[in-house]
């Protein structure tokens, strides 16, 4: 297999941004780490670990602070705490980090094997240079899924959370009504510039994250209307998502519009029940 990798670096007020892309035919990835502050966030796939290594070298990095613990965010955390930096996450998934990394081929074959790391970990806020950051809990894309509130600037950093407006497929293991949780949690905070993990820099983030929040509340909606209307989760997911997207053919259904109607449905039922 032919993979395409690709690197460039950009700087956005004082937010210094590596960007890593992966493509094999029709199936294009990319994944962004920030470092501001002496911060760097996330840390890339291990695949690009030899286009994101000058970039770690260029950089002043007194921290680490992981996001969350998929293998396109800690693929090169190994290689970090090697040349002596500590790395911080949320507490969740530590043991899983420390442990040989267990996802399915496709996965491997565009994110590369992530090593096993320790790290500490994060508390409710941490320090840098000149600056206090809140650390915000944000499940939905991930189990142990964080953002990071730069209090000083505004700036906020949001992971997986936003990726992009509209959301057509996702994970398996995803909730689209945790998802709405989260994002209602961050829009509390006070910020207005975003740097999202695959989207980079936001223009008017806050307003973008609305609109997501806006939308998601709104295909939630639609969904449960159908689900009481008796339509099947193969039927609403025809309706509502009627196009095929080629990662949920790459990934064996692991990525699939499927699994946004079916958590929707399966959280209101939980919450019936209770």
């Amino acid at each position: 297999m032919l993979f395409k990798k690709e690197f460039d670096v950009s700087t956005k007020n004082g937010v210094v941004m590596g960007n890593g892309k992966v493509s094999f035919q029709s199936v294009k990835l990319n994944v962004h780490c920030f470092v501001v502050d002496g911060v760097l966030i996330d840390t890339g796939s291990q695949s690009l670990e030899k286009e994101f290594k000058p970039f770690f070298l260029q950089q002043e990095v007194d921290q680490v602070m992981i996001t969350h613990y998929h293998e396109d965010h800690t693929g090169c955390a190994s290689y970090l705490q090697n040349q002596g930096k500590t790395i911080y996450m949320n507490e969740l998934y530590i043991d899983c980090c420390e442990k040989k990394a267990d996802y399915p081929l496709y996965r491997r074959l565009f994110w590369g094997k992530r090593q096993p790391f320790k790290a500490e970990p994060i508390g409710e806020t941490f320090t840098s240079k000149s600056a206090t950051w809140d650390v915000i809990p944000t499940p939905g894309h991930a189990e142990d899924h964080l953002a990071f509130l730069n209090r000083q600037t505004g700036q906020l950093f949001t992971g997986d959370l936003y990726c992009q407006e509209r959301t057509k497929v996702v994970l398996r293991e995803e909730s689209i009504p945790t998802l709405i949780e989260s994002l209602q949690r961050v829009l509390m905070y006070d910020f207005d510039e975003v740097y999202c993990c695959h989207a980079g820099y936001l223009e008017k983030g806050r307003r973008q994250l609305e609109r997501k929040l806006h939308y998601l509340l709104e295909i939630q909606d639609r969904i449960l209307q159908l689900h009481a209307e008796g339509k099947r989760e193969e039927e609403i997911t025809h309706i509502i998502f009627p196009k095929k997207y080629p990662i949920t053919r790459f990934s064996m259904g692991e990525w699939s519009s499927l699994h946004i109607i079916r958590s929707v449905i399966n959280e209101s039922l939980k919450r019936t029940a209770t």
